[in-house]
């Protein structure tokens, strides 16, 4: 039988683990899968590449989650609410768009005891999944960015929204940091004049980035901050991924048992 491929899209993408968590899960539960990596900078190329590759299943990292959105021919569950699509199934030649990276959130900070007040650092497609999905679970929620022009959906949805230079730091149960900073560098979410207050004030942290310490996950640590980073969450939402790719074949708990093995690799 000829496996079916997958991808996952994104710019950068060569540190993504989600080849080595499906391909594991693919080897150990038998079914005929392959997963790589498709570095792609054009978003509104994704369709095209998506097809010319012959893929039945994609996940899509930063940036290209809105544009993700729009490459589909079809909505479904959560991500319809939030405009912003994390994975893809191509369904008889349609392409069908989920978003599991707001529930994988939700599975990564399980363990944080009393979280009621949230502050989001960025204001991309991550951003506007995790704000709508934990305003569902009763949460307030604000969302803090570098400019006032990502803003606009969120306050349009009624999000309170600060830019740097209104923000006056105060302390929330969470911090979150959706942005790209400390991916590839050694750059801060925000300007540390303001992050320090912030964090000295506040009780959890965490990072939509994995596998490595970021200058933000250091700043929580020296502040006292309980934090993770965003093994948790790429766990979860692969978790979810995977059953659409494998057609639901596979329990959830079965997936997660053989996926959090490939993080020992």
């Amino acid at each position: 039988m000829t496996p079916a491929l997958f991808a996952i899209f994104g710019d950068p993408v060569h540190h993504s683990r989600s080849p080595l968590m499906h391909n594991h899960v693919f080897k150990r539960l038998g079914f005929p899968g392959c997963y790589t990596r498709v570095h792609l900078t054009d978003g509104t190329k994704l369709r095209k590449t998506f097809f010319d590759l012959g893929l039945q299943g994609a996940n899509i990292t930063v940036p290209h989650k809105e544009a993700a959105y729009n490459a589909c021919d079809e909505i479904r569950g959560f991500a319809r609410e939030v405009g912003v699509v994390n994975t893809i199934i191509n369904e008889n030649g349609k392409l069908i768009g989920y978003n599991t990276d707001a529930d994988g959130f939700l599975f990564a900070i399980r363990n944080f005891e009393n979280v009621n007040d949230v502050l989001i650092l960025g204001a991309g497609g991550t951003a506007r999944a995790l704000a709508s999905r934990l305003r569902q679970e009763g949460k307030s929620v604000h969302v803090l960015n570098r400019s006032a022009g990502r803003l606009a959906p969120f306050a349009d949805d009624g999000f309170a929204t600060m830019t740097w230079d209104d923000f006056t730091p105060k302390g929330y149960d969470l911090v979150v940091n959706t942005t790209s900073a400390g991916l590839e560098d050694d750059s801060l979410p925000a300007p540390e004049a303001l992050l320090l207050p912030l964090l000295q004030q506040s009780r959890y942290g965490a990072d939509a980035i994995y596998g490595k310490v970021t200058p933000f996950l250091a700043l929580c640590a020296d502040n006292g901050l309980r934090a993770i980073d965003g093994a948790e969450m790429l766990l979860g939402q692969g978790v979810l991924a995977n059953r659409f790719f494998t057609e639901e074949r596979y329990s959830a708990e079965s997936i997660e048992e053989v996926m959090r093995e490939s993080f020992a690799f």
